[in-house]
């Protein structure tokens, strides 16, 4: 008995894909979601984020009132100026007695005076444990050009300053107006949710310029049409570090603006990572 196969031909579409093509609108939670982001970068990168000194804090060593938890803790700091987070390497086994030795280097907006500094736990298989904070005003001796070495009180479980104590070293450089950030013009892409890719943008949708976030960390640029250093230099660096481009040297002064000290240091430590 023959038997009868019919094939059913669907339509075929050809040509250029329409804009929507495979989009799922944005649901309710991913559109906050997408807010929520773009607020944070309001925040971070904001207009009042310009930088008006650098504060350098060297975490020395902490003297904790207790150790929780059945094994020895794994201590690191976290430093907390402005919007901007700094974190110490964890002091494994530091228990009661960590010591970080780490300086960090923290950019200071105008307005702030103050910077808070928290304790964690490091824990391998749990959320990390909060074991202590303490509120440190910046001392007003640091712009007198002065070096500040103390013990500060820790708060915690314990109760207020009774937590233990840490040692911190500090120093401060202003910074002039002329060397401030201005603001840059940030450019904000209208964007689309798209299954299995998220969020894309969206064509033929002008972007919006918001001129009152600033890149952090990225300093207006100065008109300087002499050079930061000379070709002397260049070649003293060459014969110190043969195994280094000289593109690779010449692009590290640059970036250290001719200082031949500081590019030595960036250099030495390139070629501990190669």
């Amino acid at each position: 008995m023959a038997t009868s196969i019919s094939t059913q031909r669907g339509q075929v579409y050809i040509g250029e894909l329409p804009q929507d093509f495979l989009r799922v609108t944005p649901t309710q939670q991913q559109q906050q979601i997408q807010l929520d982001t773009q607020a944070a970068q309001q925040l971070q990168y904001g207009a009042t984020m310009g930088t008006v000194g650098r504060l350098s804090i060297t975490v020395v060593q902490g003297k904790l009132a207790k150790n929780y938890g059945m094994t020895r803790m794994d201590p690191y700091c976290r430093v907390r100026l402005g919007y901007a987070v700094y974190e110490t390497p964890t002091a494994h086994n530091g228990a009661k007695n960590p010591r970080w030795n780490k300086v960090i280097q923290c950019t200071v907006p105008p307005g702030v005076d103050s910077f808070y500094l928290e304790i964690f736990d490091e824990r391998a298989f749990s959320m990390d444990d909060r074991i202590a904070w303490t509120h440190i005003p910046i001392p007003e001796s640091l712009k007198e050009g002065k070096v500040v070495d103390e013990w500060y009180s820790l708060s915690g479980q314990q109760g207020d300053d009774k937590e233990g104590m840490i040692n911190l070293i500090m120093s401060y450089t202003s910074v002039s107006a002329s060397m401030m950030m201005q603001p840059q013009p940030v450019v904000l892409m209208p964007t689309v949710y798209q299954q299995g890719v998220g969020y894309v943008p969206i064509a033929g949708v002008p972007t919006i310029y918001n001129p009152g976030m600033v890149p952090a960390g990225v300093p207006a640029p100065v008109a300087n049409s002499q050079p930061l250093y000379n070709e002397e230099d260049l070649k003293s660096l060459q014969d110190m570090f043969p195994n280094l481009d000289k593109e690779v040297i010449r692009s590290v002064m640059e970036a250290q603006l001719g200082n031949k000290d500081t590019a030595i240091n960036s250099l030495l430590q390139m070629t501990e990572e190669l």
